[in-house]
């Protein structure tokens, strides 16, 4: 009865070091707040967020990404300029490196925009951590809402360009609700 005892407790210590070993390396649960993602994410969907991805620094633009806003605050954005990038937003269009990218996941929200345009003209040079220079610093990214109208990221002061450190990991899955599972957000059109 003991060694039974003493194995079950075995299990469970072994178990739990697992699971907390994959939640700081490997992998972790987040909950979407909000509607700065919208219609890609919505508010209390569930995801899974690959932070082995940012180790083996397999980040891509086009990627959904989570960072820490500060201690209290984790956004989930769509990684658009990564360190050596020159982004720049001209009449609603987007070029990376003077290349114009296609935004599908943008479809949605323009049809369904106020004003004019989704998004406002500027470069990465006009944001905060560029240093004023166009191109992307070193350990700096650019992240962007993909429903731009409502939505807190690299354009506003209060975010900049975010350092490497900030970085979580990558959205691999939406796994609530169990309706709308879904694996990878890329699009590869960059």
């Amino acid at each position: 009865m003991k060694k039974e005892i003493f194995e079950w407790v075995i299990s469970i210590v072994i178990a739990v070091a697992l699971v907390l070993l994959v939640n700081k390396f490997v992998a972790n649960s987040y909950s979407v707040s909000g509607l700065s993602m919208h219609p890609t994410f919505d508010n209390e969907d569930r995801v899974i967020v690959s932070k082995i991805s940012k180790t083996l620094n397999h980040l891509n633009s086009g990627d959904v990404i989570v960072f820490h806003e500060d201690k209290e605050h984790d956004y989930i954005k769509r990684l658009i300029g990564t360190p050596g990038d020159i982004v720049k937003y001209k009449d609603d269009k987007l070029y990376v490196n003077d290349k114009k990218i296609d935004e599908p996941y943008l479809k949605y929200n323009k049809k369904n925009k106020f004003g004019d345009t989704l998004t406002e003209d500027f470069n990465s040079g006009e944001l905060k951590g560029s240093n004023g220079k166009k191109k992307i610093p070193k350990g700096r990214y650019l992240v962007l809402g993909d429903n731009r109208q409502n939505s807190i990221d690299s354009r506003r002061q209060e975010v900049g360009l975010i350092k490497n450190e900030q970085i979580v990991g990558k959205v691999v899955m939406r796994f609530w609700p169990l309706k709308d599972i879904t694996f990878g957000f890329n699009p590869s059109t960059f």
